[in-house]
């Protein structure tokens, strides 16, 4: 999951960094961590190290602003290593130019296991079961889905339905070459009308909260389900509570077979390069053996590494790490998690989708137009290639 955490100075001024939190402050225009990172490079204070996601440290390499790995990486046999997608995500124009962190999967679906247990509930495979399900919950007096109104919230919920419908191939159409075709399709349509669909079993009116007050409905029993990226399991585990006996986790009915996916990375900024040997350890030490295993545990993610030790991850984790396996056809990189457009493009989006959420008399067609509006004039304006 990725976001900005605060930067950090130490009385000594050491390395500064802009790390990775689960802040939502930074979440909610989604553009925010972005604005203070740009203002720091300007006023000549980058980052010796930063956290950017997707497309978007491309754009920093392209500056000549990023520190090359290129002897790190060599030497740590990454490319042998890695994921080809992590590679190939690591590398702009031949050169190196980040150090891995973990795999986010985006499209779960948590439920509470005594609340099930309770009510005699199996979990949903399909989007018919969910309404029986969803029913059987809101009968007995329980919200079926927890969610919030926030827009990030609001379109990561939207693009695992997309994935539900449509599969990765249609999924990058839309959303990573924003084909005009694709806006067209029906299954962009079936997608909307899902999300009204759910709008109905939640809490009404949707507020704007934070993810981690959203996962505390379900932890207490509140909500009998919420969907939401794997990084939710880190805060449930810091909570004390166990995968499969407190909290469930499932793919999100039609994605069992799917990944959307979201890689945190490290980037280091070059300055005068008189930082270069501690930036260097550091990506040495993010692709170790022990963080690799040990940090993604903690942070709910899966290692980059194409073989990990597997028996320290839960099994949410195990699911994650064998669909990614599969490979670039089963793979879906988030759009609004960065990893599938520019910053423009996402939050045009991402700010239809929530106006859609939120205002019930625009319909499902015409959300669907006024998206494929976006795209056109983006496309047009050279934000996308």
């Amino acid at each position: 999951m990725e976001t900005a955490k605060k930067t950090r100075n130490d009385k000594n001024d050491k390395a500064r960094i802009d790390e990775t939190p689960g802040e939502d402050a930074a979440r909610r225009n989604g553009i925010g961590a972005g604005k203070v990172l740009k203002s720091m490079v300007l006023a000549g204070h980058a980052p010796e190290v930063t956290q950017l996601n997707g497309v978007i440290f491309g754009e920093w390499a392209d500056l000549g602003l990023l520190l090359e790995l290129d002897n790190v990486a060599a030497q740590g046999n990454w490319q042998k290593l890695l994921f080809p997608t992590v590679w190939s995500l690591l590398n702009n124009h031949g050169h190196v130019v980040a150090a891995p962190l973990g795999i986010h999967r985006i499209n779960n679906l948590y439920y509470n296991v005594a609340v099930f247990n309770r009510l005699g509930l199996s979990v949903p495979r399909s989007w018919e079961e969910f309404d029986k399900v969803a029913a059987k919950l809101k009968q007995a007096g329980i919200v079926p889905l927890a969610q919030s109104g926030e827009s990030w919230q609001v379109a990561t919920l939207f693009e695992t339905l997309v994935l539900s419908e449509g599969g990765p191939a249609y999924y990058r159409q839309l959303f990573v070459d924003l084909s005009p075709r694709a806006f067209a399709d029906a299954r962009l349509l079936r997608a909307l009308k899902r999300l009204r669909v759910l709008k109905q079993v939640m809490q009404l009116p949707v507020k704007e909260r934070s993810w981690t007050e959203v996962a505390r409905q379900l932890v207490d029993g509140e909500a009998g389900m919420f969907i939401m990226g794997d990084w939710a399991k880190g805060d449930f585990n810091a909570w004390g509570l166990s995968a499969d006996h407190q909290f469930g986790c499932a793919a999100v009915p039609g994605t069992a077979d799917y990944h959307l996916y979201s890689i945190d990375t490290l980037a280091m900024f070059a300055d005068d390069y008189s930082h270069q040997p501690a930036q260097e350890v550091l990506a040495q030490i993010a692709m170790s053996p022990a963080v690799q295993s040990d940090y993604n545990k903690f942070k709910g993610a899966i290692p980059v590494w194409r073989s990990p030790d597997t028996s320290k991850m839960d099994g949410c984790s195990q699911n994650s790490w064998r669909v990614f396996s599969k490979g670039s056809a089963y793979l879906a990189p988030s759009l609004v998690h960065r990893m599938a457009t520019d910053e423009t493009t996402k939050d045009a989006i991402v700010a239809e989708l929530r106006r859609f959420f939120v205002d019930d008399q625009i319909s499902e067609a015409e959300a669907q137009r006024r998206l494929a509006s976006i795209a056109r004039a983006l496309s047009r304006t050279g934000k996308v290639e």
